[in-house]
């Protein structure tokens, strides 16, 4: 019997039990369905949070105060930190700015935070309180949708003007365009808006787009205060270019082991990389997205299970059938190879289709993120389509194999006596 005859007998086969294979391709429908869907999702949150990361540039650094063993996690936004650990200082900013002591250093940006009430005409929103420098909205990357980033003179007069984020205006204003010149209450002290910022969505802490923005000094002064005067929480580097963030991590190092007089080994501070976040989150996505895809396999293993115990069904059925064609003279791998071509094309006839709606599946699910305003697209991989589809051929034959061995050791006298 040549493989063409086989599948043709086995469409034919098929067609004689319409619902009996319709409920059987199901199984395997739903499982490649789900794996589909379930690896789009996290391959669309890989690329959403790493997209999100290297948005800010990828020759940025962080510098925190305390040691720790990896980056810190989404909304830990002033780093980790022993109580003994030394603090980060304007003077180590200062430091660090240095061109002499830091040449591949281009920009430093010290902030501190800290969480605040902002009001206006009844409305109150709590929102995080950033003090930052001129130089912030430069390393971070930062756009202006109206107004005008914090500037020198506001640091120098420690005025009370705030920029904000446009989740932050919608919430406490009631919109974030044509706010210029509106005055909020922050902590019940009067701030004059100067300026909206261009919506980012999520980031490695989380979303900034609900932060107010106010001077550095400001924020020190009468906001926002810490255990010395010039202590500050994070800084931010930027490097010269991509390929100098290396030299420049060392760089800030050196510097803040000699300012802090600690050996190399024990460092009160930590540095990070944009590659040291992207190296995390791609880790943590990674892990996420085979479990969800694990989770998904588990159907696609009960599909393959509902084919044998069909395949075993037909066999039964088929018994006087199998003893007749092996009394024509039928050989053994006919008989074996006509049954494994019944379940191997059950489990591709499922695959196609589970392709298909877990295209759709992950189709919806990216439109209903949009329509709720997340900035997440799931990714549909060559890899998942090549993964479910072998998989599920696998399944189609491994499950297949045992029914059809049966069938193919039944003795054609005994079979031709089964009522």
């Amino acid at each position: 019997m040549t493989i063409g005859q086989a599948l043709l007998e086995a469409i034919e086969s098929l067609n004689g039990n319409k619902m009996r294979s319709g409920l059987t391709v199901l199984g395997i429908v739903i499982g490649v369905a789900a794996v589909i869907a379930m690896l789009a999702v996290g391959n669309g949150a890989q690329a959403s949070i790493t997209g999100s990361i290297s948005s800010i540039g990828t020759n940025l650094l962080f510098v925190f105060k305390g040691s720790a063993d990896g980056p810190p996690g989404p909304g830990d936004r002033n780093g980790g930190s022993g109580n003994n650990d030394r603090p980060l200082t304007l003077a180590d900013a200062e430091a660090i700015a240095d061109p002499f002591a830091a040449p591949s250093v281009e920009s430093v940006a010290p902030v501190i935070q800290g969480n605040g009430t902002l009001a206006f005409g009844g409305e109150n929103s709590t929102t995080t309180i950033t003090g930052v420098t001129p130089d912030y909205s430069v390393v971070r990357n930062l756009e202006l949708a109206e107004g005008e980033f914090i500037n020198q003179e506001h640091m120098l007069g420690r005025m009370s003007v705030v920029v904000l984020g446009p989740e932050a205006a919608d919430a406490v204003l009631g919109r974030h365009d044509g706010i210029i010149g509106e005055t909020i209450r922050i902590e019940g002290q009067p701030f004059r808006v100067i300026g909206v910022l261009v919506g980012k969505g999520g980031g490695a802490f989380g979303s900034e787009d609900g932060d107010a923005y106010i001077p550095f000094t400001t924020a020190q002064a009468r906001l926002i205060k810490r255990s010395s005067r010039d202590e500050i929480d994070v800084l931010y580097v930027q490097a010269a270019s991509a390929e100098s963030v290396p030299q420049a991590s060392d760089e800030i190092a050196n510097i803040l082991r000699q300012r802090h007089r600690t050996p190399i080994g024990d460092d009160d501070f930590t540095v990070f990389t944009q590659q040291d976040f992207l190296q995390t989150f791609e880790t943590i996505t990674g892990v996420l997205t085979i479990f969800l895809g694990g989770i998904a396999g588990i159907s696609l293993l009960v599909g393959g299970i509902g084919i044998m115990n069909i395949m075993l069904v037909s066999v039964t059925e088929r018994t006087r059938e199998i003893g007749l064609r092996k009394a024509l003279g039928a050989r053994k791998k006919d008989i074996l190879l006509q049954f494994l071509t019944e379940s191997s094309l059950l489990s591709l006839i499922g695959g196609i289709i589970g392709i298909l709606f877990g295209w759709l599946i992950a189709f919806a699910v990216g439109k209903i993120a949009t329509a709720t305003g997340n900035d997440f697209l799931p990714i549909v991989g060559t890899d998942a389509i090549l993964l479910s589809t072998s998989f599920s051929a696998i399944i189609g034959l491994f499950f297949g194999i045992y029914p059809a061995s049966r069938a193919a050791n039944l003795e054609p006298v005994e079979a031709l006596r089964y009522e």
